[in-house]
Order: C-alpha cells, then structure tokens, then sequence
C-alpha cells in the first residue's frame, strides 16, 4: 500500500470515527431490509454499539450476528450526510466482557429507561446488542439526493380542519 493509499484510509478511518462519536442519530440498512433506520447508539472500542429488538426499545430489521450493513452519519449541526460506511454486525453474548463494556456505554446514553438500573439485565434477558465494525473504506457522497418516500403507517392526522375553527381563530386573533 502506497504511502497516499495508507493516508487516505486513515483520514477515512478518522472521519468515521469522530463524525460516529458526535452524532447521536446514525442511519442504518440491514442485509435486506427494505430502507434505513435512524438509530441511537454509542461509539466504544472503535464500532458503533447498538441495543435493541425487545419491548421499549428500537427495532433492529436486517441486522443478524456476521451480516453486513450500511451506515450513515448526518452532521450533528445541519443535519446533512457527512459519510457512509459498510459494517459488519456481531451480536455480543450477554454477560461477556465485550457485552458489559458496551452495555455500560450504552447504559449511559439511554434516555427515558422505564428500569433506571435494571435496565441491563433486561437488555440480557429480552434485547440484542450488536456491534457494528467499520469494514473497508467510507462511501463517495452521491451526486443526487436519496430522498424517499415515508414507509406507510397508521398513525396519520391528516384530517380537513373544522368548519368552526377558521372563525374561532379570527376571533382570537382580534383580542
């Protein structure tokens, strides 16, 4: 590997890293789901750490121990894309050192637990926590934006306003 090879892998390596550490957000693809998820999660010991796929906590799809997946990383400020990598998942043993390491970042960064500090025996019994591993270089940016349509759902409330609610309103605004 040439000297230029090596220093871009490793710019691109420290671009992973550092915009990974200071988004709370990640977009995630699974091996065959059928689009990204927006993800919270912890960088710890250089991967992405993940809990999830139990009651009250985020959905995993696509995600299986050896699988592959895609990772993109907004910019915390504007929100935009700063990069894309290719991962691969691994899915820690509950109770293994790995496990307890990354549960107690994890631990950290959950908002809102319904358990406080039986939280990570919970996640032992009913949860996954994988670890996502940057494998090869980061995605070129694409020329044209990914937009997608929002997956269907249920929960809509789009509805015509009320025939009353213009007047009441006006008259609101009067005093």
């Amino acid at each position: 590997m040439t000297s230029e090879l090596l220093g871009q892998a490793l710019l691109d390596q420290a671009l992973v890293e550092e915009a990974t550490k200071k988004s709370g957000l990640i977009w995630v693809r699974g091996a065959g789901a059928p689009a990204a998820r927006a993800l919270w999660h912890v960088w710890h010991e250089g991967a992405v750490c993940l809990v999830g796929d139990g009651p009250g906590e985020q959905p995993l799809p696509g995600l299986a121990d050896g699988g592959l997946a895609e990772v993109t990383v907004r910019s915390k400020d504007k929100g935009g894309r700063l990069v894309s990598w290719p991962a691969t998942v691994s899915e820690l043993a509950p109770g293994s050192p790995e496990w307890e390491a990354a549960v107690a970042e994890l631990k950290g960064k959950r908002l809102n637990a319904p358990d406080g500090e039986q939280m990570p025996d919970r996640w032992a019994r009913e949860c996954r926590v994988l670890r996502l591993v940057p494998a090869g270089s980061s995605a070129p940016l694409p020329s044209h934006s990914l937009a997608e349509r929002p997956l269907p759902t249920p929960a809509t409330t789009r509805r015509p306003i009320p025939p009353g609610l213009p007047k009441l309103l006006a008259k609101r605004r009067k005093k």
